[in-house]
């Protein structure tokens, strides 16, 4: 395999194998996109990226990160992401959306402004979780959902998908990665709960799979789904989530219909020592494509093309999503096009430059 081999994804084929990761912006305005938002991801669409995800967009106004996230939870939002969606698609990429709930990391400044749990005067709201455990000292104490709570998740997420696609958008990606809600469940840290929802690792992963089974009931089965996830917890000891666990949920959903897992790691714990270098992600991917036998995606410092073709040739990782990189140079894939000696066509509008 190439780094500009073409990948079927179920009725999809992208044109090579260079993803935008989900960024977020914390831009919007009462979960609707605007002119940055189709700025930001139009650029990378012309700038070659095969599919183009957008950041976490929330399934609820409770599951947003921030007052600044994006959203699919009314018809309103859904109206605001079309256009960003065919301008996408018209650029020659795919469109995708990343669903999302932020649970007990909801109700958040934003990162410029400190980042932290909004006080009292900045219209924070109550957040969820799976068991009465703060994120960090000073961040809110999360009401424990109950079974209902929980169902009503599902049934968001069920909603979402279905103004995904009727805002145009061709693949999902669920986040189920980072220490949001979905990512509580599965980590014993945050999940210390003694019902069907927690304690044994059927128990932990079985929102993620509810998730799943209902988002595939309204998305075409010819349209994929993908699953982010946090490969490890970095916890001491490897007490938290960890790789061997993350390849025991890709073989649970691997049936239920998620066609790729986007590999990332870390975001349950506020203080994890975490050895960051070039791709130190990458060999996750790989434990896990060899393993569960699903197509990954590799993230994660991922900056050179030489790197990047290498995980693609090397059969580490199906895909490479590349994200802070793909913010200092929104033109990454017309680079390494250029760099492994690949034609790819240019917008008519630039093509005196080519």
């Amino acid at each position: 395999m190439n780094l500009f081999d073409p990948l079927a994804q179920r009725s999809l084929a992208l044109r090579h194998r260079l993803v935008i990761s989900p960024m977020c912006q914390y831009s919007a305005t009462d979960g609707l996109p605007d002119n940055w938002h189709l700025v930001h991801l139009g650029s990378r669409a012309v700038g070659g990226a095969a599919l183009v995800i957008t950041e976490a967009t929330a399934v609820s106004a409770q599951g947003r990160i921030s007052h600044g996230d994006t959203g699919l939870w009314n018809d309103a939002q859904v109206e605001a992401w079309k256009p960003i969606v065919r301008f996408v698609q018209s650029s020659g990429a795919i469109a995708g959306v990343q669903l999302a709930h932020a649970g007990r990391k909801s109700s958040a400044q934003l990162p410029w402004e400190g980042g932290g749990s909004l006080a009292a005067d900045q219209a924070p709201w109550t957040t969820v979780a799976p068991s009465v455990i703060p994120f960090d000292a000073g961040w809110h104490t999360p009401q424990a959902l109950d079974e209902a709570g929980i169902q009503q998740v599902v049934a968001d997420f069920r909603a979402s998908a279905r103004r995904a696609l009727a805002a145009g958008f061709q693949l999902i990606e669920l986040h189920a990665a980072h220490g949001y809600l979905l990512h509580q469940f599965l980590s014993p840290l945050s999940n210390q709960r003694t019902d069907p929802y927690g304690g044994s690792f059927d128990n932990r992963t079985r929102i993620v799979r509810e998730v799943i089974s209902a988002v595939r009931e309204v998305w075409p089965a010819e349209l994929p789904l993908w699953l982010r996830i946090s490969a490890t917890d970095w916890a001491e000891n490897d007490a938290g989530w960890n790789i061997e666990q993350s390849v025991q949920l890709a073989q649970q959903v691997k049936p239920l219909g998620v066609d790729l897992i986007d590999v990332s790691s870390g975001g349950m714990l506020a203080h994890a020592k975490i050895p960051v270098g070039p791709g130190y992600q990458v060999p996750f991917a790989a434990r896990i494509r060899r393993e569960a036998d699903i197509a990954t995606g590799a993230v994660g410092m991922i900056t050179e093309v030489e790197q990047a073709q290498a995980i693609i040739a090397n059969g580490e990782a199906d895909v490479v999503l590349t994200a802070r990189e793909s913010l200092r140079d929104p033109y990454f894939a017309r680079r390494a096009a250029k760099t492994l000696d690949v034609k790819i066509t240019p917008p008519v509008q630039y093509g005196r430059a080519w």
